[in-house]
């Protein structure tokens, strides 16, 4: 049977509306390699209506150097609760930041970075946001509309392929997201949602917000950040499957970012052959900064 005009016309009416906007949460150590991705996105990237990125206040001022037409430097201080303060670590000797608060433990920056992450989609209109970390660099040609299957928004998904009983913290993040989102107690969920250049609905990020804080009856962030152990992609992705039963996303297990996720530092020999490995639909690698890997050796792959 084929569509109606007036099915024809709906969908074609959604197409225009839908918009998409890339969000960064970075900080100052990583602004050279924040640098490195504002002008990969600038050559390769198209249906990006926006880039936010988000930093600490203390960064701001750093940040509006990548400031363009479509680029927007964030102050956290306008997306987190004015509860939660950021002041210099003296465990790190003031090299690093914490933020206090009287409602959670003590946060890390790698906490923080997340919560600015669900935080600006009550902030900005975009349908949907692209979340790519900051030493993340495009090598080829990327359209944001490769996430959309007409109204479905790709959630990356690997099923069953969660790390578990090791050091690195996986099972205490999906149990963790079980509380806050109060699923059933000991509903197994192992699959793997965590990667980077991953697509979120805006509406279903305020509609998890909303449902963990009329669960829990308090603020959202009080409520995610009490455990402290937690993963704001599994809490995404745990919401979809589990409380939305999957509503307005499909699952797709390929990744657009090739990650070197940890290891030694690479030299220029180790990441060409890094980029070789690239299967046909990643666009973009991605080279952990704690890896040691020469930035100038990263960027040299975009010249």
């Amino acid at each position: 049977m084929e569509p109606s005009s007036d099915t024809v016309t709906e969908a074609s009416r959604v197409e225009r509306q839908r918009t998409a906007a890339m969000v960064t949460p970075s900080y100052a150590g990583d602004l050279e390699r924040c640098r490195l991705l504002c002008e990969s996105i600038d050559r390769f990237v198209t249906g990006s209506e926006k880039h936010y990125l988000l930093v600490a206040g203390c960064d701001v001022t750093l940040f509006r150097e990548l400031e363009g037409p479509k680029r927007v430097v964030v102050d956290e201080r306008d997306l987190l609760p004015s509860w939660l303060h950021s002041i210099l670590d003296p465990m790190s000797l003031f090299r690093r930041r914490i933020w206090l608060s009287t409602r959670t433990a003590p946060l890390r920056g790698w906490h923080v970075q997340q919560l600015r992450r669900i935080s600006i989609a009550e902030k900005v209109s975009d349908t949907a946001l692209v979340y790519c970390d900051s030493d993340v660099v495009f090598l080829k040609p990327f359209d944001l509309s490769s996430f959309w299957h007409g109204t479905r928004l790709r959630l990356y998904r690997r099923d069953g392929a969660l790390p578990v009983g090791n050091k690195t913290g996986h099972d205490a993040w999906a149990r963790n997201a079980a509380v806050v989102l109060g699923l059933p107690p000991g509903k197994p969920n192992n699959h793997d949602y965590i990667s980077t250049v991953i697509a979120w609905q805006r509406e279903t990020v305020i509609s998890m917000i909303r449902h963990i804080e009329a669960l829990h009856g308090r603020h959202w962030v009080e409520a995610i950040a009490s455990r402290r152990q937690f993963s704001e992609c599994i809490l995404y992705g745990r919401y979809v499957d589990e409380v939305l039963d999957g509503r307005g996303h499909f699952h797709d297990p390929l990744q657009f970012c090739r990650v070197y996720w940890d290891g030694p530092s690479l030299s220029e020999n180790e990441l060409n052959k890094l980029v070789a490995s690239m299967t046909r639909e990643q666009v973009a690698i991605g080279i952990q900064s704690f890896t040691g890997t020469d930035l100038r050796t990263v960027r040299k792959l975009l010249a």
